[in-house]
């Protein structure tokens, strides 16, 4: 069943501000990243972190000329350089080792110390400490350039597993996210495809169990299956199906653990040509999300609890494919359970109907952005597992491949919090 909630009529008058929201009692979501306010401070700080050895040389200089002979600004000179390396390129880096240097003979000069043994003991250490600059210098870019074409072979498999599928597929608005919890990390456990066939647009959201390779295996499996599938199968059921053999075979193929308890949830999704309606099979999936065009949400339950994808020698029935209202201007939202399980400091999870209730956006696009930046903030950056999010939105006549208009408004008078017993359910 689609169980609707926060019904109400689209209003034709102002729509009401942001601060409303907030004043509200409800933190709005926004279209932009999070963090993205914070970009000048980031800034500010990286340009100091630049200036640094600037600074430090000029500092050693006022420190040794506004102090006696014998007290000595050196570890100032010494760290201009060392901080340098891991920041400019070689020339600037030989080049703040050589100011550095030419300010510790000019001040033993300046000083009449330059005979003494701890000049030259200190000139000594300035070169060392140059030439040490550099060689670091050439060890970090040397890194950069192995983890930067590490990225690339990352990126370049993430694209061949997780193909980013193109925005408008057969009418329809289309906009995916991968969001990975390790940091640098381009691809785990959770998979989306995208599949134009005759049958119509099909569509998978799923999640392996496990993480690491084995689970990028899995994931490129499932994919591979569904993509064959999808173009042969005449049927959705079929498909899942398919998918449970090709997951039972690759069990099969693994020793330990993964070969019993190796398994996937998943949703598939049909959304035929020429008719208002999505077809869907979970497979012990989060529960997908219907968005209407006047705002109001509908969580699509399965009426039939269902067993994940290679989990079928613990019991067989027959899939049963549930066909739901897919009107025009609205919107299907698939995700993984990295979105519905996210917690914030207080072990609190994000509820997705919960905040994307009474809310409308111009197209799939915003919603994922949005809902990206909503996440990293109710966990303040700290997510523990993936993260993939899949938004199909069937276009209302005469609507724009893209509208550009703000990323999020709230309706006036929507209420939220309906019961499903009330006109708001609608049945499969």
């Amino acid at each position: 069943m689609a169980v609707r909630h926060g019904c109400g009529q689209p209003g034709l008058g102002a729509v009401p501000s942001a601060a409303g929201c907030v004043a509200a009692g409800r933190r709005p979501l926004v279209g932009k990243r999070c963090g993205a306010g914070g970009g000048r401070g980031a800034g500010t700080a990286s340009r100091f972190v630049r200036a640094l050895p600037a600074l430090l040389i000029f500092g050693g200089c006022v420190f040794d000329v506004t102090t006696p002979p014998n007290f000595t600004a050196s570890p100032l000179f010494a760290a201009a350089p060392l901080i340098a390396a891991p920041l400019f390129s070689p020339p600037n880096t030989l080049v703040t080792g050589g100011v550095a240097t030419a300010a510790v003979v000019g001040l033993h000069l300046y000083n009449g110390t330059s005979t003494h043994v701890e000049s030259v003991t200190e000139l000594i250490t300035m070169v060392t400490v140059a030439v040490l600059a550099l060689v670091i210098n050439r060890v970090v870019r040397r890194s950069g350039r192995r983890l930067a074409s590490a990225r690339t072979i990352a990126e370049a498999a993430q694209r061949a597993v997780l193909p980013v599928p193109a925005d408008r597929i057969a009418g329809l608005h289309v906009a995916a996210r991968y969001e990975a919890a390790q940091a640098d990390a381009f691809i785990g456990g959770d998979l989306f495809a995208v599949q134009d066939t005759p049958s119509g647009v099909r569509l998978v959201v799923g999640d392996v169990r496990g993480k690491g390779l084995g689970a990028v295996e899995a994931v490129a499996v499932v994919v591979g299956a569904f993509r064959e599938a999808a173009e042969q199968e005449r049927t959705l059921e079929a498909v899942a199906q398919r998918l449970e053999r090709a997951l039972t075979r690759e069990g099969a193929r693994r020793d330990g653990l993964d070969a019993f308890e190796g398994f996937t949830t998943a949703v598939l999704a049909e959304i035929p040509r020429g008719e208002g309606v999505v077809r869907l099979v979970n497979r012990g999936h989060p529960e997908p999300l219907l968005l209407y065009v006047d705002g109001d949400l509908a969580r699509i339950v399965p009426a039939d609890a269902a067993l994940p994808l290679g989990m079928g020698e613990l019991g067989a029935w027959p899939d049963r494919a549930q066909e739901y209202a897919f009107p025009p201007g609205a919107t299907l939202l698939l995700y993984t359970d990295g979105l519905s399980e996210a917690r914030n400091a207080s072990g609190v999870f994000y509820d997705p109907a919960v905040r994307l209730r009474g809310r409308i956006f111009p197209c799939p696009d915003e919603l994922l952005e949005a809902l990206v930046a909503d996440v990293r903030l109710h966990t303040s950056g700290a997510a523990t597992d993936d993260m993939a999010l899949l938004a199909v939105g069937r276009p209302a006549q005469g609507q724009q491949d893209r509208r550009r208009t703000v990323s999020l408004v709230r309706r006036a008078g929507l209420v939220a919090g309906r019961t499903s017993a009330g006109p708001g359910r609608a049945e499969p």
